[in-house]
């Protein structure tokens, strides 16, 4: 799978080295182990205390307000801090365990954690909380789902690149390049790439078992807790079933419109930002009703945030995207965008356009002239217009959604820049509102289609 970043979010601070970087120690820990969002270690904090309130625990709850303004500031910051202190101590076990382990593996798994990456996902589950009331009293665990989040996006990329035969991410070598490189000197190529390969699926399943041991371990009550691990199951089902579907339509040349969609809801639209709101929504205690209109809109700007990928993927910058255009192309991946042009290749009987897409599409080898005709496709049949209003009616509806729950109206509006900016708009490109939408729909122009039908298509592959 190749979950996607957004373009414009926020980059957060050089984050900390986990190998040097510890958690506080040598302080004063209370009996019931909290520690604020800062590091300090705290009572349990209070929303309500003010400065000058008449009670013992008074400056404890300000400084607890305090540091929640804090991360409010730079919640990738905050996030990046804690998954310092957390993969310090996790490096420092697994060197323990073997010092070649520890190195090679639980150190890479580290280093692309905490380098690179926006914080993307961890940023919807803080600010799902704070619009719903949320604060001082769940910060600690909102930064701890966070950094867990991050850790199984490290598992799914390193996955993700061993399966699409990447060999690099984010501008560097891949975590199974890496491997392969260190040994090419030792060992036959073949069995260095091998090795490298295998070594890269054990460091995904270890970021994997960290991410769990981290949503283990957070606290909060049982109704709470109950509802976190419910929905952290259910993302990790449906981030494979997306993924097994994008392999799928690989391996077997399909490109079916509703398939192309369902794979993108799956690996992207719910893992990426419907689940991670409705984490944020879960610690804050939120009701039904702002929960499903947390989740409907982030199932709709999620499935544009994938819409955009595709795009990006074939016209997008190497320099900002961090690896070579048109991957998904010469993979053969069954995006709805290429759907979409085939479709309507088809459909106006395009016969040159249909013979590059058939050509072209799965060819490793594709070169780089191979590959300008293929956008030059995209663009002649209308394709990559069509996508680009697609998403920009998705972007519209999720933001009909947002405003239909009662939020708090400060993290509602750093919702909205996120959720635009996690599908490549601005307020400018979104559509004008309409009415209040229905629940659970997700297509705004398209008619407000159940999401169980996620995009509608006619049988020509025409956008309706």
């Amino acid at each position: 799978m190749r979950p996607t970043e957004a373009k414009d979010l926020p980059v957060p601070e050089k984050a900390p080295d986990p190998r040097t970087e510890r958690p506080p120690s040598g302080r004063p820990r209370p009996a019931d182990g909290r520690r604020s969002p800062g590091g300090r270690a705290q009572g349990p904090p209070d929303p309500h205390d003010r400065p000058g309130a008449n009670r013992p625990d008074a400056v404890d709850a300000v400084d607890a307000v305090d540091a929640v303004d804090a991360v409010d500031g730079d919640v990738p910051a905050a996030v990046g801090r804690v998954l310092g202190a957390l993969l310090a101590e996790r490096v420092e076990q697994a060197a323990a365990l073997d010092p070649v382990f520890g190195r090679d593996l639980a150190e890479r798994v580290a280093r692309c954690t905490v380098e690179g990456g926006k914080r993307m996902r961890s940023q919807f589950v803080w600010w799902a909380l704070r619009a719903c009331g949320g604060g001082a009293a769940q910060a600690e665990a909102a930064l701890r789902v966070g950094a867990a989040l991050e850790l199984i996006q490290t598992c799914a990329l390193v996955h993700d690149d061993v399966m699409d035969g990447s060999r690099l991410r984010r501008g560097r070598l891949a975590l199974h390049a890496d491997v392969t490189a260190q040994y090419a000197g030792s060992v036959s190529a073949d069995r260095a790439r091998r090795f490298g390969e295998a070594a890269a699926i054990l460091a995904g399943d270890l970021a994997l078992a960290w991410a769990d041991d981290t949503v283990a371990a957070v606290e909060a009550p049982p109704g709470t807790a109950r509802a976190l691990r419910d929905l952290w199951s259910t993302m990790r089902t449906e981030m494979v079933a997306g993924q097994y579907l994008d392999l799928h339509g690989q391996a077997t040349s399909s490109l079916s419109l509703a398939r192309a969609v369902r794979a993108a809801c799956l690996k992207s639209a719910l893992y990426s930002v419907e689940r991670p709101l409705a984490l944020g929504a879960a610690l804050a205690g939120a009701d039904g009703a702002r929960s499903a209109a947390l989740c409907s809109a982030g199932r709709c700007v999620g499935i544009a945030f994938q819409l955009r990928d595709d795009l990006a993927d074939v016209f997008g910058d190497p320099r900002r995207t961090g690896k070579p255009a048109g991957g998904d192309i010469r993979a053969g991946k069954p995006t709805y965008l290429v759907a979409v042009a085939r479709g309507r290749a088809e459909t106006t009987n395009d016969r040159r356009a249909s013979a590059v897409l058939r050509h072209s599409l799965g060819r490793a080898d594709l070169s780089e002239s191979g590959l300008a005709e293929v956008r030059d496709v995209l663009e002649a049949t209308g394709a990559r217009d069509l996508v680009e209003a697609k998403i920009d009616r998705l972007v519209a509806q999720g933001m009909r959604h947002l405003d239909s729950a009662v939020l708090e109206p400060q993290a509602r509006g750093r919702l909205r820049r996120l959720l635009q900016a996690s599908a490549g708009t601005t307020p400018t490109s979104i559509l004008s509102p309409s009415p209040s939408p229905t629940p659970g729909a997700c297509g705004g122009e398209d008619g407000g289609l159940p999401l169980t039908l996620l995009l509608s298509a006619g049988a020509d592959g025409v956008l309706r």
